[in-house]
């Protein structure tokens, strides 16, 4: 079983950043495509980032294209989501989750087996 564990949120003004880390535990890291997804209050959660295996390829959201970056380190088995300009919008809760889904990067919600428990990102305006 893999555990998944978010840290790094909290409150960030308008237009600050944030980095929001997710530890890994339980399998060999490389073996697991990492993303990240948010669900704002009454919303769906939503795709944000997501990195291969290896971190050669990553893919992003359409609503944080350009604002965000998403890496992982193998070494650590840990995956990290910068994200810039933030908006009011951005405010989630923001959850890592992990996927052993082989060839194209996945990004829906059902082709990721293993979620955090979830951390909040509030952006005040």
């Amino acid at each position: 079983q893999v555990q998944l564990v978010e840290s790094g949120g909290g409150l960030v003004q308008a237009g600050g950043s944030l980095r929001l880390s997710c530890a890994a535990s339980g399998r060999t890291f490389s073996s697991l495509v990492m993303g990240w997804f948010r669900q704002a209050p009454g919303k769906e959660r939503e795709f944000v980032a997501v990195v291969s295996r290896s971190g050669g390829q990553v893919a992003v959201g359409d609503a944080v294209e350009g604002r965000c970056s998403i890496s992982r380190d193998n070494a650590k088995d840990l995956v990290t989501l910068q994200m810039s300009s933030l908006k009011a919008e951005d405010t989630a809760v923001y959850y890592c989750a992990a996927s052993n889904k082989g060839g194209p990067l996945p990004y829906r919600i059902y082709e990721f087996d293993y979620w955090g428990q979830g951390t909040q990102v509030t952006v005040s305006s």
